[in-house]
């Protein structure tokens, strides 16, 4: 009999909807995903029902791949302890003390399944993609992640937790963010908030194809609105720089991929932040894309598998 055809296993899993990408070992790759239900107003997101929807689809894939899984690597916004049980997570807090580890090992048996963050598993992939040893990756969504490699290495490194870049503080005075703090760099510069300076200055609601095409267009509470943003991200950016003089600031997220100009907005306020004799790294937009986070989940679950 033929042996089945071995696959690993990347799950990206986001504030607003899921992704997953399994690449086998003959170069076959299928990728399905799925969005989270609303979670009602009155209450936090229903933990059992969304693991409940995510086993699903997982099993689904899994049965689809028709092969055998040796690597399973998951990328969350959630904050994990070391056993992967979920300690912190703003946007749908009712995850708290949910294990993720054991719930998926569930699924795949003597399969290892890891989880890290997926602004840390973004920055490895976007990385390995632009063939650099050191940068820094920023990843507007529905908050803000980030990751730093240097030398070829996550920093601070998988035994230390994870690079939480969404809540360096760049204004004291600033709005409170989902962590509870003010200022943090996520309270700019995510993609919610965003759209809430954008509504304040239009003087009603805007969705983000509201604001795409707003941008587009040159109105001025749509450009003012992304500019304030990119500020924030720019001040990160500056600052780390300052300290580990990384070469190259990668943008991504669907947030920022969707807008036209947004990384070169980031890019011209790096260049604002500029002192004599200290030159900063480019900016560039992500080569993966929207996917890093999952093509970072697909190399945890390779270098992972032993």
């Amino acid at each position: 009999m033929e042996a089945a055809i071995r696959y690993h296993l990347g799950i990206d899993v986001g504030g607003t909807k899921v992704a997953l990408r399994a690449e086998h070992e003959d170069g076959t790759v299928r990728e399905t995903g799925f969005r989270w239900p609303p979670a009602a107003d009155s209450r936090p997101a229903d933990a059992a029902a969304d693991l409940a929807l995510l086993v699903g689809h997982v099993r689904e894939m899994s049965a689809d791949a028709a092969g055998e899984p040796c690597g399973v690597g998951v990328a969350m916004p959630a904050t994990l302890d070391a056993s992967g049980v979920v300690t912190a997570w703003p946007n749908r807090p009712g995850w708290v003390g949910t294990d993720l580890v054991g719930v998926l090992g569930t699924l795949f048996g003597t399969t290892r399944v890891v989880c890290a963050d997926d602004g840390d598993l973004a920055a490895l992939a976007e990385a390995r993609a632009a063939s650099r040893a050191d940068l820094l990756y920023l990843g507007v969504g529905t908050g803000v992640g980030g990751g730093i490699v240097l030398d070829g290495r996550l920093l601070p490194g998988p035994s230390r937790g994870s690079c939480e870049i969404g809540h360096l503080v760049v204004d004291r005075a600033g709005e409170r963010c989902d962590c509870g703090r003010r200022g943090c760099v996520q309270s700019v510069a995510s993609g919610p908030a965003v759209l809430r300076r954008a509504a304040r200055a239009r003087g009603a609601e805007v969705s983000f194809a509201d604001l795409a095409r707003a941008l587009a267009d040159g109105v001025p509470w749509a450009a003012d609105a992304v500019r304030e943003g990119c500020a924030a991200l720019a001040t990160a950016a500056v600052g780390v720089s300052e300290l580990l003089r990384t070469r190259l600031v990668v943008i991504g997220g669907g947030f920022a991929a969707g807008l036209p100009g947004f990384t070169a907005t980031v890019a011209a306020e790096v260049a604002r932040l500029a002192r004599p004799g200290h030159p900063l790294p480019p900016v560039e937009p992500a080569r993966l894309q929207g996917l890093s986070s999952l093509r970072g989940a697909v190399l945890l679950a390779k270098e992972s598998h032993v």
